[in-house]
């Protein structure tokens, strides 16, 4: 039975049966391949300890000995090293990079919080109005003495 083309399509029994033995035969192997690992893995004999310790000890301090449930491992280092910081830590490159000064930064934040705050001349928070007078002062000022060096040259 032919369909657009397409091929045939099994309309008996016996043919998608054998399409299904085929399949089972292909399948058998593989699930056999990834079986075998897991049958033929070996039981171990003991179960390794419950603690592992790692201690280092300076100079000529004894290492401590370990008992039936624990192993203890210890590294020898110089007398000389008891107090210093460890070589791992020792020497990490700086990592964040200095993109702006410490007067900078604090200047920025001076301005970021001054907002709101007395003699800051926003319309936002208490006291804000202060400022304003403050700078129309400030500028009044200013203004007179540029007039004054004007008229004295």
């Amino acid at each position: 039975m032919k369909r657009g083309g397409q091929g045939k399509m099994f309309s008996s029994p016996k043919a998608s049966g054998a399409l299904s033995r085929r399949m089972k035969a292909l399948l058998f192997p593989i699930a056999l391949l990834l079986a075998a690992p897991v049958l033929a893995a070996p039981e171990p004999a003991e179960p390794p300890p419950a603690r592992t310790s790692t201690l280092v000890v300076f100079g000529d301090d004894p290492c401590p000995r370990s008992s039936d449930d624990e192993i203890i491992v210890c590294a020898r280092q110089p007398e000389s090293d008891r107090y210093r910081i460890p070589k791992s830590l020792r020497k990490h490159p700086k990592t964040d990079q200095v993109t702006q000064s410490w007067v900078d930064r604090a200047r920025t934040l001076d301005m970021v919080s001054k907002r709101g705050l007395p003699n800051s001349c926003s319309p936002n928070g208490s006291n804000g109005q202060t400022g304003c007078m403050r700078q129309f002062l400030e500028a009044a000022r200013a203004e007179r003495e540029a007039m004054k060096q004007e008229q004295e040259q």
